[in-house]
């Protein structure tokens, strides 16, 4: 489905009971809401709504001309609760999903109930700068996304995944290589340029933050440091995963989601 927010169309899907409170999923740069899939059915058996956002210029939704921001991308959030008429949610980010997520419970503090933050960062990875725009220039060179597809893949995953599951591999990589020029470079230069280490604090909604013990961009310790910053945060590790511990370790990223909201639920 598409929301219609400034003038472009937003892609999004929204699933569960109308009267049940509502789970919102933001996804990991190069991503789309895909990624949540094997999160969205347990949530919907204990009678949670699942709403999945795809991000600007990311899976079905149109893209904007960049550099984009946190900011611009938690608005973008915020605006789509609007237009469906969500008052407050839980949220569940990952990578820049959480980056964002994090602009949203500063900027946005009445619509987060709570918030599980996933394989993140609080702040710019200066070390990571040339990388960064290795990558940006890739992209224009070649017009697409696809020339990264692969060694995005790689990073997101231990070696042991690809063996157990090959068509969701080749799922998720199909998707990176689809993300559009115009959207990944944008989104890469909101990470490129955010630092909320001093506002965390302020952060008033109960925070987890999960992380895959094996993830070499946003590393546990970066996570730790976020849970740590926040009043009411709490972190917890995944053993044997990367950068998907959702995917990697669905039964286990599952339990700790499950348990969460369970124990927020009585905030709704």
């Amino acid at each position: 489905m598409k929301l219609s927010l400034d003038g472009r169309a937003v892609a999004y899907d929204l699933l569960g009971d109308g009267a049940a409170p509502v789970v919102c999923f933001t996804h990991s740069l190069a991503a789309d809401g895909g990624m949540w899939a094997e999160q969205v059915p347990p949530l919907l058996e204990m009678g949670w709504r699942a709403l999945r956002l795809d991000m600007r210029g990311h899976g079905g939704s149109d893209p904007v001309a960049g550099p984009y921001t946190m900011s611009a991308l938690a608005a973008d959030v915020a605006g789509a609760l609007d237009v469906l008429g969500i008052a407050r949610v839980h949220y569940i980010g990952l990578s820049i999903g959480g980056m964002l997520g994090q602009a949203f419970a500063l900027e946005h503090p009445g619509r987060l109930i709570s918030a599980i933050w996933c394989d993140t960062r609080p702040a710019t990875p200066h070390e990571g700068a040339s990388a960064w725009a290795e990558r940006i220039a890739t992209v224009e060179r070649a017009g697409s996304v696809a020339p990264l597809a692969d060694a995005t893949v790689a990073r997101w995953f231990t070696d042991a995944y690809p063996a157990r599951d090959p068509a969701r591999l080749r799922q998720i990589r199909d998707t990176v290589a689809a993300t559009t020029p115009a959207g990944y470079i944008g989104s890469c230069q909101a990470i490129m340029d955010f630092d909320f280490t001093a506002q965390l604090p302020r952060v008033a909604a109960p925070v987890l933050v999960l992380c895959g013990d094996q993830d070499p961009g946003t590393p546990p310790a970066e996570n730790r440091r976020i849970a740590g910053l926040v009043a009411e945060g709490r972190y917890e590790e995944i053993a044997d995963a990367r950068h998907f511990p959702n995917v990697e370790h669905p039964d286990v990223f599952n339990h700790h989601m499950m348990e969460w909201l369970d124990s927020k639920r009585h905030l709704d």
